[in-house]
């Protein structure tokens, strides 16, 4: 077997995550990531990759501690020895702090110094940088000499679970786009989801502290008492019965549609409720990412012609979309213009349903995060607002499409979310045969 075969090899034995931060060959990236899903043997293989692939390469890691400094370099001896092995190079010098490669190549691992790391001119990697001691005085001294294009074209990895958003780390990842760093994510989940031997549940009741769960597992910055939908209301919703794609088979009563309309940075997402009994099981989720609006508006058509009602976002470029669609669903389309006060509207009534289980939502980690990262706060005024954290794959987009899903059951149906002085111009309006507007 050739070098280029064995290398191949070493890089298919690690899990599909780890494979795609090692590929990732940007200059700067982030990978916020759960506990125990093996990140620094990740860092390590890139490190040590790099290192055997190319003389005279240097990559210096910084650790929050000595004792994590130390135990950083354990997993890269260990890559160390087996990636030469398996190229055929002479076996590295592995110390407690330093691999030295044959081709002159070397790894350095020390506790984080904004002092220490001033002297050195490498690539370099911040692991656990929620926890360094210093963090805003370490990225001001390591940032020049990185960016510097006099010193080649070095490279920054900044790997950790979150330690809440008053960090550096936060203030990174809240603004990679504009610092050009490329984000990877990794929860427990989605690292289960993709081969992770580990059982999320015993892990959980082991740990015994949901606070500290929804850091250090579900990588969660926001504080837990202004999360909307916290984690065990979603669980308790979750059903295998319910399904993302679209499921013709399952009953035949009374379907509601919810669409949050979006284009290039967000999806449009469409959620269709079936009522069976006292509970709406979802049927489909709809998600649709660079679409053309022409295509949207004729695969929504199909959805909302199925439904009793549905709801949809008219709200910037929604709007001709929803105008569109309007005039081909009249009487059961419901366009809604997302302000704060109808944000107040809707949230609360989809927390409200969750809290009495009257939803049924899919088992997928990409929904559950969606549903979680919309946030609830209280103005000085004392009015409630609600913001959601830009992820990589959206906006809270399936969050707001269930959201206008359950709203639109309770147009219909003249209960739940809406107000009781709400509930009788409703009522009042469907007597005189009226398509009511209450946005």
């Amino acid at each position: 077997m050739d070098k280029e075969k064995r290398a191949e090899a070493l890089f298919k034995l690690m899990l599909p995550y780890q494979q795609r931060w090692v590929s990732d060959n940007s200059r700067f990236k982030i990978w916020l990531k759960s506990r125990q899903i093996g990140g620094s043997l990740g860092s390590a293989f890139e490190a040590v990759a790099s290192c055997a692939d190319k003389p005279n390469t240097d990559w210096v890691v910084l650790s929050a501690g000595q004792r994590q400094s130390e135990e950083w370099m354990v997993k890269g001896n260990r890559v160390a020895r087996v990636v030469s092995d398996a190229l055929g190079m002479d076996k590295p010098d592995c110390r407690t702090s330093e691999v030295r490669f044959s081709n002159g190549s070397r790894i350095l691992a020390l506790p984080a110094n904004p002092d220490t790391v001033r002297g050195y001119s490498a690539n370099l990697v911040l692991d656990e940088f929620a926890f360094h001691e210093r963090p805003d005085r370490i990225y001001e001294a390591i940032y020049p000499a990185i960016s510097n294009p006099l010193r080649g074209e070095l490279k920054i990895r900044i790997i950790s679970t979150p330690a809440g958003r008053n960090s550096k780390f936060f203030e990174i990842w809240d603004k990679a786009d504009e610092l050009n760093f490329v984000r990877h994510k990794t929860t427990i989940h989605s690292a289960i989801e993709e081969g992770l031997p580990m059982n999320a549940e015993e892990l959980k009741r082991g740990l015994d502290d949901s606070d500290a769960w929804e850091q250090e597992y579900e990588c969660e910055f926001v504080d837990a008492a202004n999360v909307l939908l916290p984690y065990s209301l979603i669980d308790d919703c979750v059903s295998d019965e319910a399904t993302v794609e679209c499921d013709e088979e399952a009953g035949r009563s009374v379907r509601y549609v919810g669409i949050d309309i979006g284009r290039k940075h967000d999806l449009t997402v469409c959620w269709t409720l079936e009522k069976v009994g006292d509970v709406f099981w979802t049927r489909e989720v709809l998600a649709l990412r660079n679409t053309p609006y022409h295509l949207q508006e004729e695969l929504l058509a199909d959805r909302i012609n199925k439904a009793s009602f549905a709801a949809i976002d008219s709200t910037g470029i929604g709007n001709a979309v929803s105008e569109s669609l309007a005039n081909r669903f009249e009487y059961k389309l419901e366009q809604c213009t997302f302000t704060q006060g109808f944000k107040a509207k809707i949230f609360p009534g989809l927390r409200r349903a969750f809290q009495e289980r009257t939803l049924r939502v899919p088992r997928d980690s990409a929904i559950r995060e969606d549903l979680h990262s919309v946030n609830e706060m209280t103005t000085p005024g004392g009015n409630k607002q609600y913001r959601a954290l830009r992820r990589a794959d959206g906006h809270a987009d399936r969050c707001t499409a269930l959201a206008l899903a359950n709203y639109a059951s309770v147009l219909n149906q003249g209960t739940g979310a809406i107000q009781e002085t709400d509930n009788i111009i409703l009522g009042r309006a469907k007597l005189a045969g009226l398509r009511p507007t209450l946005v």
